[in-house]
């Protein structure tokens, strides 16, 4: 069972940066898409990035394009989340997870087999 621990979240204010890291306790980060989540209070698990296990490609929500960069250490098993230009709407409880599902279905959170608990960002003055 793999698991997934979070870590790099914390209190910032608007047009800060962070950068979030999620380290893989076994297995290698090289065999799955590595996705980054977030969840708002009241709302749903959204896309946010991922790193694709195949093409080394990466995706971006619409939300943080241009913002947010998704990166991966292969010899620290860690994926990294780096955020800035933050805004207030960036608070979120963020997640990283894992799967092996095709490219067409990365985008939703159901095709996701591991999960960590997730770390608290929040964007505000």
């Amino acid at each position: 069972q793999v698991q997934l621990v979070e870590s790099g979240g914390g209190l910032v204010q608007p047009g800060g940066s962070l950068r979030l890291s999620c380290t893989a306790s076994e297995g290698s980060i090289r065999t799955y898409t590595v996705g980054w989540f977030r969840q708002a209070p009241g709302k749903e698990r959204d896309f946010v990035a991922a790193f694709h296990r195949s093409n080394s490609n990466t995706y971006y929500a619409d939300s943080v394009k241009g913002r947010f960069t998704i990166s991966r250490d292969i010899a620290k098993n860690t994926v990294y989340l780096q955020m800035s230009s933050l805004r207030p709407e960036d608070t979120a409880v963020y997640y990283c997870a894992l799967t092996q599902t095709v490219l067409s279905a990365i985008r939703n959170s159901k095709y996701y087999n591991y999960w960590g608990r997730g770390t608290q960002v929040t964007v505000s003055s």
